[in-house]
């Protein structure tokens, strides 16, 4: 999953509670506006300060746990029965890194950004969502977004913050808060020292309510084993 792509499918309007949310998404890159390959399918669990990423096409493969409210991370090795145990802050550091990064090369933080509404309708994951494009700088993005679900920017909040993701989008940010919905879906073209750079995000499943017991924890059984680097 790129960050761009995720970033998308994670800003949106303001919602009044903080819901537990998961997804399935699938991500494509294109060229000359064709998808290479099938895309990659990502399944991820959201709950405030806790975060579990799987690759979809993998069910009970590996999966990266994130607990910011234990300043810790998990890396789960069925195949070795073994999970890693990672420092938060030092992917805090590492995310706040590559975000600033992005945002730089992308031009997003000090461009001119502009919203218009796209023609029609579409149904995405079972919703029916409105169409909107966002550009400024080097960089495009359509969002159709539903107002359906009951998940916004206040949800995500504290993984934005955490990350340097919102600073890295810069002007974008504000202009997806105002879309009054959630993306089920987001197309995004940059050009980058020349080169344009363009991916498709699709969710195709999403649930909104509470999380099975166990899915932020490591697995019972496995042996843990802490990495410093």
């Amino acid at each position: 999953m790129t960050l761009l792509a995720f970033l998308a499918l994670l800003a949106a309007a303001p919602a009044a509670a903080v819901p537990d949310v998961y997804f399935e998404q699938t991500t494509v890159v294109l060229e000359e506006g064709r998808p290479v390959g099938p895309g990659v399918v990502s399944r991820v669990w959201y709950a405030g300060p806790r975060m579990r990423l799987e690759p979809g096409d993998a069910p009970n493969g590996p999966a990266l746990i994130l607990r910011i409210d234990q300043g810790k991370a998990y890396r789960i090795d069925p195949a070795q029965r073994r999970v890693s145990v990672l420092d938060a802050e030092r992917l805090r550091t590492r995310g706040q890194m590559d975000s600033a990064m992005a945002g730089e090369l992308m031009g997003a933080e000090n461009a001119r950004v502009v919203t218009t509404a796209l023609p029609g309708e579409r149904t995405v994951a079972g919703h029916r969502c409105r169409g909107f494009r966002i550009s400024g700088g080097t960089m495009v993005m359509d969002l159709w977004v539903t107002a359906a679900l009951p998940v916004g920017i206040d949800t995500f909040a504290g993984f934005l913050e955490w990350s340097g993701a919102a600073d890295s989008l810069g002007p974008f940010l504000g202009e997806i808060r105002r879309l009054q919905g959630f993306p089920l879906q987001s197309r995004s073209r940059v050009t980058v020292m020349g080169e344009t750079h363009e991916t498709v995000a699709t969710v195709t499943r999403v649930k909104v309510g509470a999380h099975d017991a166990g899915v932020f924890e490591p697995p019972a059984g496995y042996r843990l084993v802490e990495e410093t680097e």
